[in-house]
């Protein structure tokens, strides 16, 4: 069946159930797109060309090797002005064709492909060379209709093969799978190539090749690039699991064995499907249409389970994975669009779009119960992306409504005077310094093909199809003739069988008959969303009795129950840094039924520490309100365990700010007339949180914040913590009480310095800008969870604990891991928490454990694939087409002792406090400028 058929069929079958959307308000939001579209562009390119990407928080560009590196995310970045290059078509379709033929002449002139860099294969082959042949194809479109390019000599595809050429040499593998990373003047594994030592690769990094390299063969009649790309799409499809008919995430690209196991539609595999699919739609090849057929009836059978999509074990199929989806598999609905399978898409889009509504944006990764489990999120489009084609497939206006809420919240909350950030924490609102390319080359397009009727476009969008970039490729490539040299690598078992094939497309007047039929499907979803936020009861195994000593009744400093523990088996070790250790060897209890009781004992420890993880608070946000800065700085802060708790005041609590004598806050306040209506400043150590908290409050302070005094920590480089009791009851503490690190706790105190009256807002979130604090949304808390199941118990259990210095009876309560050895150290708390054992962020960045996210893989755009569960405590971010959340960006809280100098949060910051301040004045000075100019 002709390509170019099917193609228009899927886009085509569009019926239209009534607009409630005026075509004027659709104007409207359309020229907002074109408008929000300019403001990124344009900072771009005053700002950062010819930069790879823009810094939108401080006003300049991102150029590998002079910024602090970010590991994988970094390897999009190849100096060829990435940015420009991912938006060439985008320029095109919104009508801006004389930007577009300025930005060809300045990639033309400027770019170099030849640069002395290690960069991402994947994200180079779906971001620069996908948007040089999307640039090609708009150059000789406009070209043809006689008014534009009419200079135009198909330079960009000669760019386009040049890089390709030296993307190939990545493909010198016995497997036909491409090495992840290559040099793009060296190539691979030779002197001075600084790469080619790599095993591993995700299953999207190497199946996400098909369209643009078959796309560059066709436009050139150089059959290389099309052999060498389905050469590797035969590879995954033969090593798939043949009970299953699943993919893992991580492959080994010389063996072709399995390294991750686990399934899904997400990162590290997401744009495999979207290829075989429309390969197919692309090149006509009825192989790529049965393929893509038997993984989605797997897919459906397997990993569906309608609204959610959850990773399983390719091995064990029935066998959850992991408790919580990442955002990438967004796509999936738009995907399921273009097969024609509209019901489950509309299901698991309204999911999506009520986890959006409850946090602003959808988060990189989130739970099963929709709390939030990685809070960062890079202003990824695929959601956007869902929400076109499901538009376009039903014509049902309430899609048009969620496009106006994704509008709605990058101008609130990502927008700032020279671009839009990402979110560095949606629960807080904080910004990250990035905004990735693939923000201008699919954002803008989706949304503005959302609102544009077919009299707004500058040729007929049904002519061409979507790469995973959403770079534009003329599907009149399927009937360009190729050389016959490509193999058809059928073999005799992979005989056509019609079962596998849908060949009518559907029809959505049938599907729909009821205009109401598709809110039938949402409202049921809706509600599952918004009931999720009650939490169970920790889980307790029924039958098991209570040994002599509870957990929770556990002091280190009572003889008692030292003597209980020893008898018990259990033995406790002091750290060095103040905290302890217990180990339990049942061999060493004066009897069987004492050792039991040890056994109980730390499964109890075990088990509280998992209750106080799953009850614990999400991060809040310090937001500085007073002139000059008007809401515009976001300090992102740890809660505590104790005091008002602000997600439930619909207001925060706003004040102005002034340092506490002592500083350190742990006797009485020498200053109470300063501190009394205010916000006290106080300096972490020497006592306890709830203390502290005690001595501000007595003086009249309405509110305290806690400065770390461990010199260069960061929010950006260690997990939040919360602040924990001191043991004893803390009802009587009635203010509330947020903790700041180092870095972050000295702007604040640098801008009381130089300004003197500092209004802050202490709450759960950040508020519009310059706005009155609104009233905040119904609904229930939004939590970091991470699931922690332990293994059942061995003969030796340990358990690590952290005290304070200065109060040795604290109660404690601890967390377990058992793969934490005697000796190694957990994190610490306050009075005593959890010790939580936490990856450092070469273990998290690993190869075989997390390669970078892919765009159905991640920042790293499909890079490397998710990071692998190793232990139950422990996980890793996925590989998606957008980088991997890093270390800093943790959203599982993290309690400290407050004593205890946190040895997680040094960063070596290349930035004085003073010039973060100057930034934040020059960016105030470019947002005050701009509202005048508007004016």
């Amino acid at each position: 069946m002709p390509a170019v058929l099917f193609s228009l069929m899927l886009l085509g079958a569009l019926c239209s159930l009534g607009e409630s959307m005026s075509r004027e308000e659709k104007s409207r939001l359309r020229n907002q797109v074109v408008e929000m579209f300019d403001h990124a562009y344009q900072n771009y390119m005053d700002h950062a060309y010819p930069a790879d990407e823009l810094m939108p928080l401080t006003c300049r560009g991102r150029v590998r090797g002079l910024e602090p590196s970010r590991g994988d995310v970094d390897d999009a970045l190849g100096k060829f002005s990435l940015t420009l290059i991912d938006t060439l078509d985008t320029l095109v379709l919104l009508n801006k064709t004389t930007e577009f033929e300025a930005a060809v002449r300045r990639v033309l002139k400027d770019v170099r492909l030849d640069n002395d860099i290690v960069v991402s294969v994947f994200e180079t082959n779906i971001r620069v060379l996908g948007g040089l042949l999307g640039g090609h194809s708009m150059a000789v479109m406009l070209k043809e209709g006689g008014q534009n390019m009419q200079w135009y000599q198909d330079e960009l595809l000669h760019m386009a093969k040049d890089l390709g050429l030296r993307l190939l040499p990545a493909f010198n593998t016995s497997s036909g799978l491409p090495y992840p990373r290559v040099n793009l003047r060296h190539g691979v594994r030779g002197p001075g190539t600084r790469t080619g030592t790599e095993t591993d690769t995700c299953t999207a990094c190497a199946g996400t090749l098909i369209l643009e390299f078959a796309a560059l063969s066709r436009f050139t009649g150089d059959p290389v690039f099309e052999a060498h790309a389905r050469r590797a799409m035969d590879f995954l499809w033969e090593k798939r699991q043949r009970n299953s008919n699943l993919v893992g995430t991580t492959i080994n690209i010389h063996s072709g064995e399995w390294v991750r196991r686990d399934s899904g539609v997400g990162a590290g595999i997401d744009s495999y499907y979207e290829y075989l699919l429309k390969a197919y739609v692309l090149l006509g090849d009825d192989q790529f249409l049965q393929r893509f057929n038997i993984h989605y009836a797997s897919i459906m059978k397997y990993i569906s389970q309608p609204p959610l999509l959850l990773d399983v074990h390719i091995h064990k199929p029935l066998l959850p994975a992991r408790t919580w989806m990442d955002s990438l598999l967004a796509f999936f609905p738009g995907l399921q669009v273009l097969k024609g399978d509209i019901r489950p898409a509309i299901e698991t889009h309204e999911m999506l779009y009520q986890v959006t509504k409850k946090h602003n944006f959808l988060p990189e990764a989130f739970t099963t119960d929709f709390r939030v489990h990685w809070a960062q999120h890079p202003l990824r489009p695929e959601f956007a992306e869902s929400t076109y084609f499901l538009y376009k497939a039903t014509g049902d206006p309430y899609y048009l409504e969620a496009g106006r809420t994704i509008l709605d919240n990058l101008n609130r909350f990502a927008r700032v005077p020279c671009g839009f950030a990402a979110m560095k924490d949606v629960r807080t609102g904080s910004h990250e310094d990035r905004m990735d390319s693939f923000f201008l080359a699919e954002m803008f397009k989706y949304l503005f093909l959302l609102f544009a009727d077919d009299e707004d476009l500058p040729f007929d969008i049904e002519d061409y199809i979507f790469t995973t970039e959403a770079h534009l490729l003329p599907l009149s490539l399927s009937t360009t003739p190729h050389s016959q040299s490509i193999p058809s690598n059928r073999t005799s078992e992979e005989e056509m069988d019609d079962s596998n094939f849908e060949w009518t497309c559907p029809n959505t007047r049938l599907l729909f008959p009821d205009p109401a039929y598709p809110r039938h499907l949402r409202e049921p979803i809706r509600t599952a969303v918004d009931k999720s936020c009650p939490r169970a009861a920790p889980y307790r195994e029924p039958g098991m009795g209570r040994p002599p000593l509870r957990a929770q009744d556990f002091m280190a400093n009572n003889p008692e129950h030292l003597e209980l523990l020893r008898r018990m088996g259990v033995t406790l070790i002091h750290l060095k840094d103040g905290r302890v250790q217990l180990v339990q060897h049942a061999t060493q209890a004066v009897s069987a039924v004492a050792a039991e009781d040890g056994v109980r004992f730390m499964q109890e420890m075990m088990e509280l520490s998992s209750q106080q993880q799953k009850e614990q608070l999400p991060p809040r946000a310090i937001q500085i309100v007073s002139d000059p800065f008007f809401g515009r700085v976001v300090l992102t802060a740890g809660p505590a365990q104790f005091g008002i708790d602000l997600s439930k005041s619909a207001t925060g609590l706003r004040g102005f700010v002034t340092v506490a004598e002592p500083y350190s806050g742990c006797s009485e306040i020498t200053n109470p007339e300063y501190v009394r209506g205010h916000i006290a400043l106080l300096q972490r150590g020497q006592c306890m949180f709830a203390e502290k908290a005690r001595h501000i409050q007595k003086a009249g302070a309405i509110g305290g914040i806690v400065i770390d005094d461990n010199e260069g920590s960061s929010s950006d480089t260690a997990p939040l913590f919360q602040m924990a009791g001191d043991g004893r009851s803390t009802d009587d503490v009635t203010l509330p009480l947020l903790f700041l690190f180092h870095k972050e706790g000295n702007i604040l105190l640098e801008t009381l310095k130089e300004y003197r009256e500092v209004e802050v807002l202490l709450s759960d979130k950040a508020r519009d800008r310059g706005a009155d604090v609104e009233a905040a949304e119904g609904g229930c808390l939004t939590e970091a969870t991470t699931p922690t199941n332990f293994e059942p118990i061995s003969q030796s259990l340990i358990s690590t604990l952290a005290l304070d210095e200065i109060k040795p009876s604290q109660e404690a309560v601890s967390d377990v891991d058992q793969d934490t050895s005697p000796m190694e150290e957990a994190s610490t708390e306050e009075g005593v928490g959890p010790a939580e054992k936490e990856a450092s962020p070469a273990e998290e960045a690993s190869p075989a454990e997390e390669a970078s996210p892919v765009e159905g893989v991640g920042p790293a755009d499909k890079e490397a694939s998710p990071a692998e569960e190793a232990s139950p405590a422990e996980e890793a971010s996925p590989a998606e087409e957008r980088a991997p959340p890093t270390v800093a960006d943790s959203t599982q809280p993290k309690e400290e002792t407050d004593s205890e100098k946190s040895k997680e949060g040094k960063t070596d910051s290349n930035q004085s406090v003073d010039e973060l301040l100057a930034d934040w004045r020059e960016d105030l000075e470019a947002f005050q400028q701009m509202e005048k100019d508007e004016l």
